[in-house]
């Protein structure tokens, strides 16, 4: 891959969806002005089709490298999101281990159904950070997806083998 996301029109069991994929080889799957603009085109892909968009997000966050290009992708991505919604149509993402900074902050906790991995991190700042901020001890499994689930911003784990079939069934059920 030359860039950290894979972007496309594909089918889950016949159901034709918009997809972008997410490659945490690629630059610890950090989103730049490219992976911005891709998802950007996915989600805007699914609105001209008039599908499903699933994202799958792996990320150390926004890339540094670009600077403030990097942040607006940020911007970006959620308006996609939003224009989902005012579309009407469903918008899954699927945050994988680990989904973190820029990329949790915008577009990955946006979707109207979350699925994650078991155990997979979410979070904007990892932990040592915020425990030196606050200087509290966070909770066990902080900004794992569990705890995530159990504070309502996750709404479904599976396991990575079931997520094609977990993902047809949640469309099945809201489409």
């Amino acid at each position: 891959m030359n860039e950290g996301v894979i972007s496309g029109i594909g089918e889950i069991n016949g159901l034709k969806v918009s997809i972008a994929c997410m490659d945490f080889n690629f630059m610890g799957g950090s989103m730049g002005s490219v992976v911005g603009e891709k998802i950007t085109a996915a989600l805007e892909r699914a609105i001209e089709h008039k599908i499903p968009a699933v994202v799958v997000a792996i990320s150390g966050g926004a890339r540094m490298q670009e600077g403030l290009t990097s942040l607006m992708q940020m911007a970006k991505t959620s308006a996609a999101v939003k224009k989902m919604r005012l579309a009407g149509l469903p918008f899954i993402s699927v945050p994988v281990n680990p989904t973190t900074g820029g990329v949790t902050a915008s577009f990955a906790m946006l979707g109207d159904i979350i699925i994650s991995e078991p155990k997979a991190r979410i979070g904007f700042a990892g932990p040592r950070v915020i425990e030196q901020t606050i200087r509290q001890k966070l909770p066990e499994n902080f900004q794992k997806s569990e705890f995530l689930q159990e504070c309502g911003m996750v709404d479904v784990i599976a396991k990575r083998e079931d997520l094609k079939a977990t993902i047809f069934k949640v469309l099945n059920d809201i489409i």
